[in-house]
């Protein structure tokens, strides 16, 4: 086995130049390749490696959070769980993701294909870009992922093995674990937030029992419901777009967990760069660029409900809920409650967990530029203080909430309060 040894802009194309599959896309002269190491994440090295003939991405896996630094170590095998997410997601959802051209377990190594002109969808909904595809491709990449990767429709054998597979990936669950659901509810060492500002109501609600209870019920969905492989860290920050494409990234904490999670991380990303507008407001008015994110969030619902409807009509060949049960008995209505039921239960747990990711990233460890971004504390605090309020009622009252006018009403009005 060979020793892991960490990339730079002067080794890479030492290490990697022999390849045939990378000289290949970007010309055999490595010595000739221009690298440049563009990783901004909190976990690994990301290089962009370009040549005569073109370009692609380098990935590595560090021994260790680069956030935090090696006092924090981490499995090289992560990567490993991330080329086998980006292979099924290819599969369950093509053109979604980048292509995946050679993967070095040892070295913990993916190389990919270069995305351009693609910039993160965060960055881009900072600068106020009102992108008019998103909606469209990320419902449906929910919903194809998710459904074709249950036990509604895989083989069971294949599904359990790969169950078995992801169940390995322990210590970036360990991650999700505690710094998204207990950390920021006391006071870990490693949480920050924008002080003094929001010490008041950090305190109410690490005091609030009610919040306490519900966070510890979704940690418990999230360890216990293995119902789907999951992307596990699905945000704004891992999705590239322009404005005719978007593809999915960096799915190193894929698992099998609750269908919510996903669906639930994502919406709670649009919902904080709607509150956060108002930090970024210095070349005009964002009113309506907080209408076309709410928007969005509408968006991706509804082509999420309509597309998991549409693959449970004609895709719903495994365990669960079986054609033998309905349809093949004269009753397709009862497959149609089951279906009103699965999800129901997803828009419940979907609530509860945006509600969680929009504290984590406010008061844990690993935050937002959404927010991290607005350099006046004050205005930073007064848009965090409405996000959190937001969070709040989404986690705690989440099977009294029906739809998202109801949300988005909501959003509208502390998006108008006066926070001192």
């Amino acid at each position: 086995m060979q020793t892991f040894e960490a990339l730079n802009a002067e080794t890479l194309p030492v290490r990697l130049g022999s390849y045939a599959v990378l000289t290949d896309r970007i010309g055999s002269a490595a010595d000739g390749w221009t690298v440049r190491e563009v990783g901004d994440g909190n976990l690994n090295l990301v290089f962009i490696v370009e040549g005569a003939k073109g370009s692609l991405i380098v990935k590595q896996a560090l021994p260790y959070v680069r956030l935090v630094g090696e006092s924090w170590p981490l499995p090289l095998k992560r990567s490993y769980f991330e080329y086998n997410a980006l292979i099924r997601q290819a599969e369950r959802d093509p053109g979604m993701t980048p292509d995946v051209l050679f993967f070095d377990r040892e070295q913990a190594i993916i190389v990919m294909e270069f995305l351009t002109p693609h910039i993160i969808l965060r960055r881009a909904l900072i600068e106020g870009q009102q992108l008019p595809k998103i909606g469209r491709d990320l419902g449906l990449f929910l919903a194809r992922t998710l459904f074709r990767g249950s036990d509604l429709a895989m083989e069971a054998r294949k599904r359990k093995e790969d169950l078995a597979l992801f169940a390995d990936n322990v210590e970036l669950c360990d991650i999700t674990e505690n710094l998204v659901f207990s950390d920021p509810y006391y006071e870990a060492v490693l949480n920050r937030h924008t002080t003094p500002q929001l010490d008041g109501i950090v305190a109410e609600l690490r005091a609030d029992r009610d919040l306490k209870v519900e966070a510890q019920r979704l940690k418990h969905k999230f360890v216990a419901h293995a119902e789907t492989l999951l992307h596990g860290d699905l945000h704004t920050g891992s999705v590239m777009v322009t404005p005719d494409n978007t593809r999915v990234i960096d799915p190193e904490f894929a698992f099998y967990g609750p269908m919510a999670f996903d669906v639930g991380m994502l919406l709670a990303n649009f919902w904080m760069s709607y509150f956060s507008q108002a930090g970024h407001e210095k070349a005009g008015d964002r009113e309506e660029m907080r209408a076309y994110l709410l928007g969005v969030v509408v968006e991706i619902w509804d082509v999420f409900r309509a597309e998991f409807a549409h693959l449970w009509r004609t895709e719903r060949k495994g365990i669960l809920y079986q054609a033998a049960l309905f349809e093949n008995r004269g009753d397709p209505l009862g497959a149609e409650q089951a279906l009103d039921e699965v999800l129901h239960a997803i828009w419940d747990d979907m609530l509860g967990f945006a509600g969680i990711e929009i504290h984590r990233r406010i008061l844990g460890l690993a935050h937002n530029a959404d927010f991290e971004t607005i350099e006046d504390a004050d205005l930073r605090a007064r848009c965090e203080t409405k996000a959190l309020k937001l969070g709040r009622h989404l986690a705690v009252n989440r099977h009294r909430i029906h739809g998202l006018a109801e949300i988005h009403a909501l959003a509208e009005r502390l998006e108008k309060e006066i926070v001192s």
